[in-house]
């Protein structure tokens, strides 16, 4: 009877080496079409409306239904982003937003917590320049999963392409309650970023109605958006009028 704790003895059991077998297990995920293996389609991915969470905001809400809200209202993509709460507490409340997302068909992205976001089933993973190395992640997270990176200056973006990242947040384009040490992006910086990578661009800080159409000839592909809709009790109706924006 073959001892199920040593790797030995189950590598024994295949006809190939336990390094051969680990090859093939990872060629074999890499080539499988994303909609036939259940990831989404990350060429297909509609970033224009981005929500980035806080529960700070949310004045006795709970939020999944504000997130609910957000979504009927046009939001394209959320990220789960609390900073405040355990692991066991993020676990769950990412369980709890994937199943409201899903609903959706909308991607739910996991800020910094590679761990959460592989746990939950999360469809990626959003890392700043403090966090685990873009290339570390894209080796853990695989090719499948939606890997985007926070970069304030052209250097940060054209090194996130250059190692993996699906997407980039630009900013704090605007000073931000959200993020108070957030370092102002200028619109010159933006345009050279623009000018200088391929990827889909998400701006983000201080993005709410008077400051989104500053963006709409930037080239950029979406706004992310904190307060301006997750603060909102009427967040259906806040989402709904800054994609109306966005999109005129």
């Amino acid at each position: 009877m073959t001892d199920r704790t040593n790797p030995a003895a189950l590598c024994a059991e295949s006809s190939l080496p336990c390094g051969d077998k680990t090859a093939h297990a990872n060629e074999a995920e890499n080539a499988l079409p994303e909609a036939a293996s259940g990831f989404i389609d990350k060429k297909a991915v509609d970033y224009s409306l981005y929500l980035c969470t806080d529960r700070a905001l949310l004045a006795g809400a709970s939020l999944e239904e504000r997130v609910e809200s957000a979504l009927r209202g046009g939001v394209t993509v959320v990220q789960l982003r609390e900073k405040d709460c355990t692991s066991r507490e993020f676990y769950e409340l990412g369980l709890r937003l994937k199943a409201v997302t899903a609903r959706y068909h909308v991607p739910l992205i996991i800020n910094d917590r590679l761990d959460i976001a592989l746990a939950v089933g999360a469809d990626g993973v959003h890392v700043g320049q403090t966090d685990l190395a873009c290339p570390v992640v894209r080796r853990l997270l695989g090719p499948h999963r939606l890997l985007g990176v926070s970069a304030s200056t052209l250097e940060e973006a054209v090194r996130a392409e250059e190692e993996g990242a699906d997407y980039i947040g630009v900013g704090a384009m605007f000073a931000t309650g959200t993020k108070t040490d957030a370092k102002i992006v200028p619109m010159e910086e933006l345009a050279a970023i623009r000018r200088a990578v391929s990827l889909p661009i998400v701006v983000i800080g201080g993005i709410n109605r008077k400051t989104a159409p500053i963006f709409k000839k930037s080239g950029v592909e979406g706004l992310a958006v904190v307060s301006a809709i997750i603060a909102r009790p009427d967040a259906e109706q806040a989402a709904r009028e800054l994609l109306t924006l966005w999109r005129a």
